[in-house]
């Protein structure tokens, strides 16, 4: 990323002050003759234009029509999956979409995503109870409990204070995953970040410190309250007969600090209690394994195994673009989905299964201000979310969204194909700024890009989509920041026309609990929602609490 100068800030004001002007010159506006101005002598990567007035009509038509003939999946959902990219805003799913077109040889607008396709959209708000731009902990905490709750909290409610172990006591909400494992459906978590890590804790730990993650960072408080880290909270999951599958990464964080890693052997644990969570894990349950590298986790049989516990990193997982170069090589999130939806399915028995499937590091290549990997991430999602339909049985509600979104813009008059990663070039003419300097594409509105307060470097002769570049930013910050912006919402499969419209984030969780045919049994007999003519329209009327959770258990 590069920085914003001062005279471009100048310029900006300016630009302001005369906004009359600027509408006198419609030209200017579409970026035109800007860019025809100067003698740029980089061409456009020009799109074969195959499209014609009657295609463009015909190709209009028949998606209308499609659109006016849908009609809901009759019936109850048996199984749901939960995809999340982590950091998806639309932008990024537009750049994803035309990066992946482009990397196949076409000019990339044109292109779709596997989940663009799905035939229910909604958007979601993604603040939280405190915060108008949202962190992964309070959105997550939405999805699956159906309440809204503050910044870096998991899975408890409003009332509990940030920090503060006393304050969380008695506030944990049931989640949907709590929820389906009690009742006996089978379930799986699986995330290029920690497992840890908020988005996929929130599926099965409460605390009320997202950074908890093992005992090490608990804080004193925390101690002499008896809060437990989020990593003791997934091996000690109290309901049903524990997750069956949880992969990903955060492999330290389940370790001993006595103890050497497998893979990094100079590196060691961080728990001080002395447990190896890992070991646990598969000497607890019977069937049970646990893997740290693709060579074992390839070996596992989905049919002879009830519970698998992959941890393939120390910390996270390597992003898409980096991971054929590990030296203990991982499956791709593809691969760890796949595996996840065979074991679950031969361990569902008369149940259906629930699964969390996280794209985590689109999130993180976004804060870094790397565009290429942040989109290379956004692409192994639709990837994996293509498997899961291959795989999934058509009683499947599959739903993919993201918790928040990022200052990712995209920006310019770009000719169609010009390379997203690339400088904008508007009718074959590279585009120049004030300075007659080219600028990219995509870029951020704050982040490490920014490299002010100097004049913005000239891009001409950078290779800006190399995968190491960082695009520009107009506000320095070592890590770029979440945006507050909706975000989208696609969905198939039984229930999934639920969403319409602009919806709150919790709405989704709502919408699992109300399709899946156990779950949704189960609210009703436990809100009393069950009365006649009221088949298949149980609400949840109230939080769920973890005390509401086994006290209801006990009376089945």
């Amino acid at each position: 990323m590069s920085r914003l100068p001062l005279v471009l800030s100048c310029a900006i004001v300016t630009a302001l002050a005369a906004t009359p002007a600027l509408a006198e010159n419609p030209e200017h506006i579409r970026g035109k003759s800007a860019a025809t101005a100067h003698g740029a002598n980089t061409p456009a990567s020009t799109a074969a234009r195959q499209e014609s007035p009657q295609q463009w009509y015909r190709d209009g038509a028949r998606t209308a029509r499609k659109g006016a003939e849908l009609q809901p999946r009759p019936g109850k959902a048996r199984n749901v999956i939960l995809f999340v990219g982590d950091g998806m805003g639309i932008s990024t799913v537009a750049a994803a979409r035309i990066r992946e077109g482009q990397l196949k040889g076409r000019s990339g607008e044109e292109n779709a995503l596997s989940f663009e396709r799905f035939p229910y959209l909604s958007l979601s708000k993604t603040y939280s109870v405190d915060g108008q731009t949202a962190d992964s902990a309070p959105t997550m905490t939405a999805m699956v409990t159906g309440i809204k709750t503050d910044q870096g909290v998991i899975s408890l409610d409003q009332r509990a204070t940030y920090n503060d172990c006393a304050s969380a006591k008695g506030k944990g909400v049931a989640t949907y995953l709590e929820v389906a494992e009690a009742i006996g459906m089978a379930t799986g978590i699986v995330s290029t970040a920690r497992i840890t890590h908020a988005t996929p804790a929130a599926t099965y730990a409460h605390t009320p410190n997202r950074d908890w993650e093992s005992d090490a960072e608990l804080s004193a408080e925390a101690r002499t309250n008896g809060c437990k880290d989020i990593a003791r909270q997934l091996i000690e999951f109290p309901y049903g007969n524990g997750l069956e599958v949880a992969l990903g990464g955060g492999r330290s964080y389940f370790l001993p600090n006595t103890m050497a890693d497998p893979e990094d052997t100079a590196s060691k644990g961080r728990r001080i209690d002395g447990r190896n969570l890992a070991t646990e894990w598969a000497q607890s349950k019977p069937r049970s394994a646990y893997v740290w590298n693709k060579a074992q986790f390839d070996a596992i049989d989905p049919r002879s195994t009830r519970h698998l516990l992959g941890l393939f990193e120390r910390s996270h997982m390597e992003y898409e673009h980096d991971r054929p170069n590990d030296s203990g090589k991982e499956p791709s999130l593809t691969e760890m989905t796949e595996k996840a939806i065979d074991i679950l399915r031969a361990n569902s028995g008369n149940k259906g299964y629930f699964l969390m499937v996280e794209a985590g590091r689109v999130d993180h290549a976004h804060h870094a201000g790397n565009a290429s990997r942040a989109l290379t991430d956004a692409i192994a999602l639709s990837d994996a979310v293509r498997a899961a339909q291959r795989k999934a049985s058509d009683d499947t509600l599959i739903i993919v969204t993201a918790d928040h979104s990022h200052t990712f813009t995209i920006a310019g008059y770009p000719d169609r194909g010009n390379d997203i990663l690339g400088k904008v070039v508007t009718d074959g003419v590279l585009a120049l700024d004030s300075n007659s300097k080219p600028y990219t594409t995509v870029g951020y509105v704050n982040g490490p890009g920014y490299r002010g307060p100097n004049p913005r470097p000239d891009l001409t002769l950078t290779n800006t989509a190399d995968p190491n570049f960082l695009q520009e930013s107009a506000v320095p910050m070592s890590s770029e920041t979440h945006a507050a912006e909706d975000v989208a919402i696609y969905a198939r499969g039984p229930g999934a026309h639920a969403f319409q419209g602009t919806v709150e984030q919790n709405v989704i969780f709502h919408v699992m609990a109300q399709s899946q045919k156990d779950t949704s049994v189960f609210y009703c007999m436990l809100f009393g929602d069950c009365g006649a003519g009221r088949a298949n329209k149980s609400t949840v009327t109230a939080p769920l609490y973890e005390a509401d959770l086994r006290a209801g258990m006990g009376q089945r």
